[in-house]
């Protein structure tokens, strides 16, 4: 009886308007966080939580083709500080370099192969590979190496295509044994060695850094190799800000490959989906507003009714859940509108870019953030139901 007595006077152009506003809002507010998430996680592997990784240097000045000052291209202790300071820093590891000699030998099918070579050698906690077998025993010494991916596609596409060397596949190229020899302050000896990983981060040829204490310790001169290094790498929050790029420039430091510039991208993605957010997060408070104005509208057109009911002892918690479920209707209604348009649209750029191996962020938080928007309208709607009841048997 009291939904009929209640629902004559309801403007159903009004809760259509609501709805739709609404829902435009709340899917666009959605979808740029869906686009914002997943620009994150491609940028990062897959997990929201990590940022991106820039390896620095000083350009080498003229002078050091004569013998010049190696302190020229280090990084003082002030300059590290500095650094770390800056607010889209989050973590940054020094590079210690090998100070002894390094000569590597690989037997491929009786071809014997032996270069000199490098190590570097940073905190484990910037490898980009498992530590599990990232350790080094000098009980039981076997030296494992890291290299960079792009130096096993130049061996195979250049070096081994032109000397008619085998072509290494990722796994076949952990199989393969090294011998390295090391030598320096009075002393030569021979390992053997193994490549644990190929990295996409590092520019290097990587070694543990508990290794690299133990042989420059023994190889070298003793002295700490990572006092003043000439590489840094740092973990920056904000992959493109143009803070960034500011600030290497203004202290003159260089960075390896284009990591900053393929940073930007994301970064311009980031603030356009913030904008667009930003502009669904309005319309979603402009249809609040509206909801609000029609359900007050409507309880004052039945006000006479209302009081009447009062007197007849109803209960106004018992007038107020008449609205409380159109509410309630309406807000369910545009949640899962929004979501459906979230899911449909963030289709059209993930199945392109998964076809080439992009991960993405998993649509969950988004979709418990819609949860969260329709449980706050509705509280708020419900609360407005409530006070102008109140102010209507009055």
């Amino acid at each position: 009886m009291i939904s009929k007595l209640l629902r004559k006077n309801i403007s159903v152009v009004q809760f259509v308007a609501y709805a739709l506003a609404n829902l435009i809002g709340m899917a666009i507010l959605l979808t740029s966080v869906q686009f914002y998430r997943d620009v994150r996680a491609q940028r990062s592997g897959g997990s929201d939580a990590a940022g991106e990784y820039l390896v620095l240097s000083k350009p080498v000045p003229m002078l050091s083709i004569f013998g010049g000052n190696q302190a020229a291209v280090s990084f003082s202790a002030d300059e590290i500080d500095d650094l770390q300071s800056q607010p889209w820093v989050r973590k940054l590891g020094k590079f210690a370099a090998a100070d002894y000699n390094v000569v590597a030998a690989v037997d491929f099918a009786g071809k014997i192969m032996s270069t000199a070579m490098f190590f570097e050698s940073l905190p484990d906690e910037f490898v980009d590979i498992p530590l599990d077998n990232w350790t080094f025993d000098p009980d039981k010494p076997q030296i494992p190496v890291l290299i960079p991916r792009d130096y096993l596609a130049l061996y195979n596409f250049g070096f081994a295509s032109s000397r008619g060397m085998p072509q290494l596949s990722e796994n076949l190229i952990a199989q393969i044994p090294l011998k390295v020899e090391l030598s320096g302050n009075g002393r030569r000896d021979v390992f053997d060695a193994r490549i644990v990983g190929l990295s996409s981060r590092l520019n290097t040829i990587a070694v543990p850094d508990e290794f690299m204490k133990w042989a420059n310790s023994r190889y070298g001169s003793g002295s700490d190799s990572s006092s003043e290094p000439s590489r840094l790498i740092v973990e920056v929050s904000t992959p493109g800000d143009p803070a960034v790029a500011q600030w290497l420039d203004s202290h003159g430091i260089e960075l390896s490959a284009d990591k900053l510039n393929s940073g930007k991208t994301a970064y311009i993605a980031a603030v356009a989906s913030a904008v667009v957010g930003g502009v669904g997060l309005v319309i979603s408070l402009l249809s609040l507003m509206i909801l609000v104005l029609s359900i007050y509208l409507l309880i004052q057109k039945n006000r006479e009714k209302i009081r009447d009911l009062i007197l007849l002892g109803y209960a106004p918690s018992t007038l107020a859940r008449f609205y409380d479920r159109i509410v309630i209707g309406l807000n369910l209604g545009v949640t899962a509108g929004a979501v459906v348009v979230m899911l449909s649209v963030a289709r059209l750029w993930r199945q392109p870019l998964a076809a080439v191996g992009i991960e993405f962020a998993s649509p969950w938080l988004t979709l418990l953030l819609a949860i969260a928007i329709m449980l706050a309208v509705t509280a708020v709607s419900c609360l407005t139901v409530r006070r102008t009841i109140n102010r209507a048997k009055s």
